[in-house]
């Protein structure tokens, strides 16, 4: 059962990702001048829906069947460098832990707040490539993702001690809160592990593993994205900050100027 659950998911998740690379490729094509086409600007909204919901669906469904399928702590091995490992954590990506439960929750909501509205001035501006534009709803799509899981799943699953597994909406109720569910986590790399030699400096006879971290569809959309901006539209991003800081002097200065005009009437 659960070679057969493993296998549709990892299918899913590589057809996904060659999809996402092919789309990338095929709509951040330019004119000689560098703007976007038009055709192509008149949907880039809708494609950007389309990431982020495709995301935060394929989040969703990986994360639900983990936790309905496998017991806390539980680890299945796909090959050696590859399984997947169902842990929850209270925090950030990749399993961090910081800050208050609630701060980090509603934390959460801004950012993405702040993202979707980055995201519709970007879409607005031709001067931004498609990619970028791409890139950015990634982000906006994992920054969503975990959210999710803090507001929803402490009330929507119960927290059985392994090795029984979480039931979906339990009759005797969630094992937390309105936005105080723990995110879900599956995917672990383990791509190799050695002990440092004892005569290397504070780290000697230590063990050490790469990649030690366990994370989900939506921190890895975070970083995909993240590493698109950086590697191939750090222009991109540079110009966005340079619209966006250009935005905000012009508010100050609309607000400086009624401000002044006030005093002035008085």
């Amino acid at each position: 059962m659960h070679l057969f659950s493993i296998s549709y998911v990892t299918l899913i998740r590589d057809s996904f990702f060659a999809i996402m690379s092919d789309s990338i490729s095929s709509i951040d094509k330019r004119d000689a001048e560098g703007s976007v086409p038009s055709a192509l600007h008149h949907y880039l909204g809708w494609i950007a829906a389309a990431v982020i919901i495709l995301l935060l669906v394929a989040d969703q469904v990986i994360k639900i069947w983990v936790k309905t399928h496998f017991y806390i702590g539980e680890d299945y091995e796909i090959c050696s460098w590859f399984h997947l490992r169902f842990i929850e954590n209270n925090g950030m990506a990749f399993g961090l832990e910081l800050w208050n439960k609630l701060l980090l929750t509603f934390g959460r909501i801004v950012a993405v707040a702040g993202l979707i509205w980055c995201l519709r001035k970007a879409i607005a501006h031709t001067e931004l490539r498609s990619g970028f534009v791409i890139a950015l709803a990634m982000i906006t799509a994992g920054a969503a993702g975990n959210i999710f899981d803090c507001i929803f799943y402490g009330v929507i699953f119960d927290a059985p001690f392994p090795p029984q597994v979480a039931s979906l909406c339990p009759d005797a109720g969630g094992y937390a809160n309105w936005f105080e569910g723990r995110v879900v986590d599956m995917f672990y790399f383990p791509f190799f592990d050695f002990y440092w030699p004892e005569w290397v400096p504070f780290v000697g006879g230590s063990y050490f593993e790469f990649f030690a971290y366990i994370f989900n569809v939506a921190d890895a959309s975070i970083c995909v994205g993240l590493a698109l901006m950086l590697f191939f539209y750090n222009s991109n991003m540079q110009l966005a900050f340079s619209l966006a800081d250009n935005k905000l002097k012009r508010l100050f200065h609309k607000s400086d100027s009624k401000s002044d005009s006030k005093s002035d009437s008085k």
